[in-house]
């Protein structure tokens, strides 16, 4: 069964390997999810690389491939 930011894991595998980093900023990361990012997404424990438990988000990039990510500013991050 697809979830929430199961688009967002395709458009991550989408993204060619020779790219090191994504930097997507949230208006873009709701369009993909065609959803509102809560307001905990402000909060870069959000992001984290924590896979275990309820973070179906972190999942998405780190099922991706992607091994980290760094917060650029408020609305936006950087995956790498």
């Amino acid at each position: 069964m697809a979830g929430k930011y199961t688009p967002l894991e395709q458009y991550l595998h989408e993204v060619p390997k020779s790219q090191q980093k994504v930097r997507p900023i949230f208006e873009r990361i709701e369009a993909i999810i065609k959803s509102k990012l809560p307001a905990s997404a402000n909060e870069m424990s959000w992001w984290e690389h924590e896979t275990e438990g309820n973070h179906i988000n972190t999942r998405a990039w780190s099922n991706a491939g992607w091994r980290g990510i760094g917060q650029l500013s408020p609305l936006s991050f950087e995956i790498f």
